[in-house]
């Protein structure tokens, strides 16, 4: 009888790999941040965001999905995501904060990479939960992880657009707007809002090539207006935020009357 194979399985080393490559990127941004370039160490927390949503489609494309992959992608979502947007914010904007700001900015930029991990962990423990009322409709709990991060950078896309210089740029930069800003995003990662997931998204046939032109060009005016368009993707998905919550109230009220129309039924069997 051949004896089983311990460690884990090769096909799932690839994903394994994307996801510690987005934890690098990650930890690369404050390298940039600390060197004083911001627009790299912005692109090095996006890049990890566009890694981050590689890994777990690997991962299913290869049947290589394991709790070990698990457990690696949250520990690499809190510092990519986490630690690196706090520690970037900081250092372009909170440390300013009047005379106390080093200390007062710092307690919201602990509380964005608190939040992140708090919400991270409450993913773990639900993980194998059979019971996820908004998983099952398509929907997310609260912002995730890496959304939390694009859009809590969304005053460094702005002052980027003007070259980090002019009135804009400075009211951009400012910590009496960032900080609440980032306790804000902070604050939607932990909440209980539900958010539209890719799951959720249907798509009628009849658009499919428009949809591919406007991933072209949106792909196109990311390499040559990154900050414009980050800052337009970050206010469509603030925008979009009420439509999910509406949308959801919807589906749970469906899910409550189809409850009640099928009790009676339910009840007339046992008789």
């Amino acid at each position: 009888m051949r004896a089983a194979r311990r460690g884990i399985p090769l096909r799932a080393l690839a994903p394994n790999a994307v996801t510690t490559l987005a934890l690098c990127s990650g930890l690369t941004g404050i390298l940039f941040a600390v060197e004083g370039n911001f627009g790299m160490a912005a692109g090095a927390v996006i890049m990890a965001g566009v890694l981050d949503g590689l890994d777990g489609r690997i991962a299913r494309l290869l049947k290589g999905e394991s709790r070990f992959g698990a457990e690696l992608d949250s520990l690499s979502d809190v510092i990519a995501f986490g630690v690196s947007p706090a520690i970037i914010l900081y250092l372009w904007s909170l440390q300013y904060l009047g005379e106390a700001g080093q200390r007062f900015g710092w307690i919201f930029a602990l509380g964005h990479a608190a939040c992140c991990a708090l919400r991270l962990a409450r993913f773990n423990a639900q993980i194998d939960a059979s019971q996820q009322p908004h998983k099952s409709a398509g929907f997310l709990t609260g912002i995730p992880a890496p959304t939390g991060a694009g859009l809590t950078m969304l005053p460094l896309y702005v002052s980027l657009i003007f070259k980090g210089t002019g009135p804009v740029a400075d009211v951009a930069r400012n910590g009496a707007l960032v900080a609440p800003w980032m306790a804000f995003i902070a604050f939607l990662m932990i909440s209980s809002v539900p958010t539209f997931s890719w799951s959720s998204l249907r798509l009628r046939r009849h658009i499919r090539f428009e949809l591919l032109a406007g991933i072209a060009l949106i792909s196109g005016a990311m390499l040559s207006i990154p900050w414009v368009t980050l800052t337009a993707i970050s206010i469509a998905y603030l925008i979009a935020m009420p439509f999910g919550i509406k949308s959801y109230a919807r589906v749970r009220r469906q899910r409550v009357s189809e409850r009640v129309t099928s009790a009676p039924d339910a009840g007339s069997a046992t008789l």
